[in-house]
């Protein structure tokens, strides 16, 4: 097993991407902690793993319960080898010219307290204990880290705003912590929620015809789902491996960056807000 005796804090593990990487650390040797704002994704978590997680409910914008989380887990472990930065929210695609004047400012702070804040508090909170491990920590970014369409102008930010965040912690931490990334593309059976200051709280990435898109959008030609994604994150924790990486994303995401998405001209909706000229 990749990960035997290791320890991980996952955020956002209750659910989607999250869970699949809890549910593969432990098949691969490892105890798991999550951090996730609902407990009974958590209960539900547990209740299938048993004794090799625990889980703490909480919201990753509280240093708090970061650190309420980072406790938890060595008292139940004894340690921490990895850190899984993951928890996240999308936003649908929103293109900054149909985004009303007032939602700007509020759905930019929403998402970047989420995206970009919850991984640093994270950071900052499982620091200590990854210097005594001599650990690592993995951030969850996305295609949108590196190519546009992958969302709209917020999420597409947060993700670059991730990719800088984790070379610059591989500057700061080396040689002690390692600091990577995993970069997936569309994900089938992830939980992303919409923005509430964008009115989409009632949307889910799993509503998404997820079957037929894909195919049509990948050069692999297929759907993954997060238990395809898990093994990314399996292969930057593993120290018997992946010691040289540091500094590094997994562009893991169905080869998009060599088709790009084929979307429409997207300067279309200009024409039709503004006129022609």
């Amino acid at each position: 097993m990749q990960l035997k005796d290791q320890v991980a804090l996952i955020t956002g593990g209750g659910s989607g991407l999250g869970r699949a990487i809890a549910e593969r650390f432990v098949e691969e040797g490892a105890r798991v902690a999550i951090l996730d704002r609902s407990q009974e994704r958590i209960d539900e978590v547990v209740g299938a793993l048993g004794d090799n997680v625990i889980g703490v409910a909480g919201d990753v914008r509280e240093m708090a319960d970061h650190k309420r989380a980072v406790a938890e887990c060595v008292r139940a472990f004894g340690k921490l080898d990895t850190l899984v930065g993951n928890a996240g929210v999308w936003d649908y695609n929103q293109t900054l010219a149909g985004m009303a004047d007032d939602a700007v400012s509020p759905a930019f702070d929403e998402m970047f307290s989420i995206n970009v804040r919850g991984y640093l508090l994270a950071a900052k909170a499982a620091l200590p204990e990854l210097y005594k491990s001599r650990g690592n920590a993995i951030f969850t970014v996305s295609n949108a880290g590196f190519y546009p369409g992958g969302g709209g102008v917020l999420y597409t930010a947060t993700k670059h705003a991730v990719v800088g965040m984790i070379k610059q912690l591989a500057h700061e931490w080396g040689p002690y912590i390692r600091v990577n990334g995993v970069a997936p593309g569309g994900i089938g059976g992830s939980n992303l929620a919409g923005l509430s200051a964008l009115s989409q709280d009632g949307h889910r990435f799993s509503d998404i015809p997820f079957d037929e898109l894909m195919p049509r959008l990948v050069p692999l030609e297929k759907a993954f789902y997060t238990q395809d994604y898990a093994g990314g994150y399996v292969f930057f924790a593993n120290r018997r491996d992946n010691g040289p990486a540091t500094g590094v994303v997994l562009n893991f995401d169905g080869g998009i960056g060599m088709r790009g998405f084929a979307s429409p001209n997207m300067g279309a909706e200009l024409a039709e807000k503004f006129g022609e000229f």
